[in-house]
């Protein structure tokens, strides 16, 4: 029945222009950082590994990047689905407080629910967790497509609570001085 559902919605996507890569809050900002991952190549399949629940062991990948300005305050990171048949793309992570001096985000460290000692905070993904959680797209909906953007701001940002990508993107508004992205595809 789900392969049926799937089929049924393939050619209904949120699409790329919803990405929070895309919003006014970050489109005009240089794309001047280099994101990669030993975990899979850019545009390839995501390993089985760092699917989600029930599909996979919901271990998030490993990133690294390079060409951080020096005048960042912090990093933010999204990781979002922009091919989910919904009106705005499937948030699978939000880190925020990501240290400017980091290069890397080690495999499996948006998936640890452990108090951080790094400053990473995790916001609130689609599935309402404030962790990682893995590419798990509705069978027969074709290829998926998932965007882990990172963004470099120049202030710090602070939230009451956990924040959602709303409240995240409200803040980060006219304080992105840099972005990357590295996509993989994940299929059911």
């Amino acid at each position: 029945m789900r392969r049926f559902v799937g089929t049924l919605l393939r050619g209904v996507r949120a699409g790329e222009k919803h990405l929070a890569y895309n919003d006014p809050a970050a489109a005009q900002a240089p794309l001047s950082l280099v994101v990669s991952s030993t975990s899979f190549e850019f545009g390839k399949s995501i390993p089985r590994k760092h699917a989600g629940p029930g599909e996979g062991e919901n271990i998030s990948p490993e990133l690294s990047w390079l060409g951080v300005p020096p005048e960042t305050a912090e990093l933010v990171l999204i990781v979002e689905d922009p091919d989910a048949p919904l009106p705005r793309p499937f948030v699978h992570a939000i880190a925020t407080g990501i240290q400017p001096t980091a290069t890397t985000i080690a495999e499996g460290r948006l998936s640890d629910t452990a108090t951080p000692t790094d400053g990473l905070a995790m916001g609130k993904n689609t599935f309402g967790k404030t962790t990682y959680g893995g590419p798990r797209p509705v069978p027969g909906h074709g290829p998926h497509t998932y965007v882990f953007q990172l963004f470099a701001i120049d202030k710090r940002l602070t939230f009451e609570g956990v924040p959602s990508r709303a409240e995240v993107l409200r803040q980060m508004e006219g304080a992105v001085i840099a972005r990357g992205r590295i996509e993989g595809t994940y299929e059911r």
